[in-house]
């Protein structure tokens, strides 16, 4: 039976940490070396929040700590609290208030450098940074960013979501190998051989294969530029959005049309929730961009 919270008990910023600490590290000695503090410290500081929130959110069954369910839930929003504190604090950001967009890996296609340019023509006093991060919604969820550009749905539960175009989908290829010589290409033609499927913060799944004919194999990795690596050095083949082939060219890999493959809806993303003053803005900037009135 759950508890429920407790009641009268003041929780605060250095809880927090503790325990992205130990979410990070997935062992109390390395948080507790982290934060320089001694481990029963951490463990009482862990203990401490979990009596306040009434849920376990530490799996201490095994060496390496895990987080439940519950726990990994608490995560982002410990981590978005905690980047808004440190933020907040910061005393470049009180002079100068920049605008964080993050992204996964192509930004805004073809219309990143005309929204970076018309964004310092009209607002040289909000710095507009562009920042990769490698996880599903480009640090939009942990706080590390005010707004983000994302392809493919999102469902994650907060996040508000504006379609701003649409991209190909194209197949990313060994240069030297047999389907590099080919001028497009379709889904099936990839299932022979293992398919690369970047599984933090890229959009392709098995599900873009009808269920009757799916890939033989496939090679998970992290990020983009391992996606990159194993296709150049011949592990497989990939699926990605039509920029990644303008944003992300590679000796060893060759481009493809994919004839048969959905397009892949390009999203302006932010929180359900009060943020940056000049989001609006941002967001009008670039429905005019794609428009074709800023190119």
């Amino acid at each position: 039976m759950n508890p429920g919270p407790a009641v009268g008990r003041t929780i605060e910023l250095r809880h927090l940490r503790a325990f992205l600490a130990v979410a990070d590290e997935g062992n109390v000695t390395r948080a507790a070396a982290r934060l320089h503090l001694t481990q029963p410290a951490v463990s009482r500081t862990l203990a401490a929040l979990e009596k306040h929130l009434g849920v376990r959110l530490v799996d201490r069954s095994t060496h390496h700590l895990a987080l439940t369910p519950e726990g990994t839930a608490f995560r982002d929003k410990a981590a978005a609290a905690v980047a808004a504190f440190d933020e907040a604090l910061d005393p470049d950001r009180l002079r100068h208030w920049p605008l964080r967009i993050g992204h996964a890996w192509s930004a805004f296609g073809p219309y990143t450098t005309p929204l970076l340019r018309a964004w310092q023509e009209n607002h040289p006093e909000t710095p507009l940074e562009l920042l990769r991060i490698d996880d599903r919604t480009a640090g939009l969820t942990r706080g590390e960013v005010d707004a983000a550009l994302l392809r493919g749905p999102v469902a994650t539960p907060g996040l508000v979501t504006e379609v701003l175009f649409t991209e190909d989908r194209v197949a990313a290829v060994t240069a030297d190998g047999p389907l590099a010589a080919r001028t497009s290409l379709r889904l099936a033609d990839l299932t022979d051989g293992p398919v690369v499927l970047n599984t933090v913060s890229g959009i392709t799944t098995l599900d873009l294969w009808p269920p009757h004919d799916r890939p033989a194999a496939t090679l998970t990795v992290a990020n983009t530029d391992d996606w990159l690596t194993a296709i150049a050095a011949g592990r497989g083949s990939g699926v990605s959005a039509a920029s990644t082939a303008a944003m992300h060219p590679h000796t060893g890999v060759a481009y493809r049309p994919l004839d048969d493959a959905p397009a892949v809806p390009v999203l302006l993303a932010r929180r359900d929730a009060p943020g940056h003053p000049a989001l609006p803005e941002l967001a009008a900037l670039a429905r005019e961009i794609v428009g074709g009135t800023r190119i």
